[in-house]
């Protein structure tokens, strides 16, 4: 999920668009409300919502485009830090991973910016 919205970020700043800050509170005040849901006090919550802040940034900050030609490409350290299951997996699954990521780009980059959160929902392979 940060992934996708990380990706959502970078299309809004290429297009030189303001990326809509309600967006982005709402985002992270369901993420909070889903942990207080699941019995975590107020300190567990606080630290959580702490790490998921610092790992949404890692990955909004290594995330690689190519402002001239639009290029995007992920960082494949990135995605070995926080999926491990790919350290244990043939590359084919990660080149896949990759692929998937790579189309998601494409899709919201020509989506119009006014849909673009509520199309990027409905995205298929």
């Amino acid at each position: 999920m940060l992934i996708h919205f990380s990706i959502i970020l970078i299309v809004f700043k290429i297009k030189n668009i303001k990326f809509p800050q309600n967006f982005y509170d709402n985002l992270f005040f369901c993420i909070e409300n889903n942990l207080r849901e699941l019995a975590y006090g107020d300190v567990a919550v606080n630290k959580k919502m702490k790490k998921i802040n610092k790992i949404f940034y890692d990955i909004l900050l290594k995330i690689n485009i190519k402002d001239k030609d639009k290029e995007f490409k992920i960082n494949k350290s990135l995605i070995f830090k926080y999926f491990e299951d790919f350290n244990n997996l043939n590359n084919s699954k990660y080149e896949l991973f990759d692929e998937y990521l790579m189309k998601f780009y494409h899709f919201c980059f020509e989506l119009p910016a006014e849909t673009m959160i509520q199309d990027a929902i409905k995205f298929k392979v």
